[in-house]
């Protein structure tokens, strides 16, 4: 059970987590920055642009920074999350990550040290090389941002803009891990894996977009399980309800934290799609092959508003029309 819990705690805390907040400027980039062009499939909105490298391929090309408060905390943990970032973006649209490129602006020599530990580490680990980059080795503060190149078919990329009415929302979490000491609000389910099993993991998704498995799909970021729902149907153009008890989640009174605290985490793996009905058994049983806990835990709508439920209760968490996340709607199309 969801112990000591209510839809409104649950949605406020979602609400104003600033892993949801900061978010909100996005808007503002993209109508700054965004220029058309023939070969771009896909770009803001998405956890990579797409783009058509001839009739059947696609690269991917997608990019990252960490927080400085990470940074100050644990650097080796920020490296190592650059990274990982990353990955799961690429991952996240069914395809292949190649390589990475980094920018380390340092102002202390062990900062760096241990930063660059951390890089290595995830990239070893899941099999993808840092191939290049650029060092700022005399600032004034502590930032790493790291760029990634995947490739994928384009019969097999899944977006985050396509979720359908009807759809069944999936959640796929590795709960085997613990609260990161440096970090209450990261799930550390990665660091002490192998690389046989991390790897299989973020494979997965490349199956689920070869079989046509889901029909949208991210991964769960800074903005946590809920939060990253809400920005998947934001630029899908969707609303849904979804039903709290069914989220999966560890032994939340052993591990020490509340329920609310568990859904604003960052998980070391974790992923939510969407995917017709006669569908998600079969996409259950692919995550739980890699060892990734998956369960439906609600249903895709037209309302554009996304609703928890719990015990009969229910709560808005967001409006998309009015009180987006990204906030792109009002003078941007998505990618749609």
């Amino acid at each position: 059970m969801v112990k000591e819990c209510s839809t409104y705690t649950v949605a406020r805390a979602v609400r104003e987590y600033e892993g949801v907040t900061r978010k909100h400027d996005i808007g503002g980039m993209i109508r700054a920055l965004r220029i058309d062009a023939p070969n771009v499939v896909a770009s803001f909105g998405e956890d990579a642009a797409v783009i058509r490298h001839n009739a059947d391929e696609a690269l991917l090309l997608a990019a990252d920074g960490i927080w400085s408060r990470l940074m100050e905390a644990d650097p080796f943990w920020a490296g190592y999350c650059a990274v990982l970032v990353n990955i799961h973006d690429i991952a996240a649209m069914g395809a292949k990550p190649l390589a990475l490129v980094d920018v380390l602006s340092v102002s202390d020599e062990q900062i760096r040290q241990e930063v660059t530990r951390g890089m290595v580490t995830a990239s070893t680990q899941f099999g993808v090389p840092i191939v290049g980059g650029h060092l700022h080795p005399d600032t004034p503060y502590n930032v790493v941002d790291v760029a990634i190149l995947g490739t994928a078919r384009m019969d097999q990329i899944i977006f985050s803009h396509t979720a359908q009415d009807g759809d069944r929302v999936i959640a796929a979490i590795d709960l085997k891990g613990r609260v990161h000491p440096s970090c209450c609000l990261n799930w550390d389910s990665v660091t002490m894996k192998s690389a046989e099993q991390v790897r299989a993991q973020i494979g997965v998704m490349r199956h689920l977009g070869a079989g046509h498995l889901v029909t949208a799909g991210k991964d769960i970021s800074n903005p946590g399980l809920i939060g990253t729902l809400g920005m998947l149907l934001e630029v899908s153009g969707r609303g849904a309800v979804i039903d709290l008890e069914a989220i999966p989640r560890p032994d939340l009174s052993a591990v020490g934290i509340p329920f609310e605290q568990w859904v604003r985490m960052y998980p070391g793996m974790g992923f939510i799609v969407t995917a017709m009905d006669g569908h998600v058994a079969e996409v259950c049983r692919r995550f739980e092959q890699v060892g990734i806990t998956a369960a439906a835990i609600g249903q895709v709508d037209s309302s554009r508003n996304l609703v928890v439920t719990y015990g009969g209760e229910e709560t808005s968490v967001f409006d998309l029309d009015h009180d987006g996340i990204i906030r792109i709607f009002a003078e941007v199309d998505t990618c749609r």
